[in-house]
């Protein structure tokens, strides 16, 4: 789904039409009343609004609460929700990556993975980026499936903002270890041009699709 974004404090609302020939919601994590919450079942061919106040700030998520909620997330039903502080952080090159696999012949296990939808995408598309730019991702795991996804960035560092709930790292790491759907800020800028590669440190997950370059540019 789209990622959608807001500043803490905004109202936000989201009228939810559901033609997916199934029962589904959208479960926003964050903090909202019971009555958004999302999981109470909205049928086929209708619709239903959720409305709150965008709080606490950080990089959360939604995705459908019906049940079974690992093969419904499995199929595509998530998105980032990203939630400014009211002070906005400095400006940077930001990208959103989403880690997502794919059971395609329902056994359980995922056969295929990607970052933002499509295997092996940016393989095939580097990212753009320049030399001593700020880059922010706002990365997101949602790989069902599998207990644990990695993140690892060649030839640098990062800092870590765990969740995006805090306007100062907690640490630097050339990797990073997220469960199903955890999610971090992390900030970094390339000293040199040339293509760098990311991916999962599971060899497994990186291969069947999650991987990806940034093609560093001279300024």
């Amino acid at each position: 789904g789209p990622t959608l974004r807001a500043t803490q404090g905004d109202r936000v609302r989201v009228i939810f039409q559901n033609n997916g020939g199934h029962s589904h919601t959208m479960h926003f994590h964050g903090v909202h009343p019971a009555s958004v919450d999302g999981i109470k079942p909205v049928r086929n061919g209708t619709a239903t609004i959720y409305e709150f106040d965008a709080e606490p700030y950080g990089v959360h998520l939604y995705h459908c609460h019906i049940a079974p909620v690992t093969r419904h997330i499995g199929k595509g039903l998530y998105g980032m929700f990203i939630i400014d502080p009211p002070q906005k952080r400095p400006p940077a090159d930001e990208i959103v990556l989403v880690m997502a696999g794919y059971d395609i012949n329902d056994d359980g296990k995922n056969e295929l993975y990607a970052f933002n939808g499509l295997p092996d995408y940016y393989m095939q598309h580097p990212i753009p980026i320049y030399q001593n730019q700020l880059v922010r991702l706002y990365v997101l795991n949602v790989i069902e499936f599998d207990s644990t996804a990695t993140f690892h960035l060649h030839s640098n560092f990062f800092k870590v903002y765990p969740t995006g709930m805090t306007l100062t790292p907690t640490h630097q790491s050339d990797v990073i270890t997220m469960g199903p759907t955890e999610r971090h800020i992390l900030e970094f800028a390339y000293s040199y041009t040339g293509k760098y590669m990311f991916h999962p440190h599971q060899d497994y997950i990186a291969e069947a699709g999650c991987m990806g370059f940034f093609d560093v540019m001279g300024t």
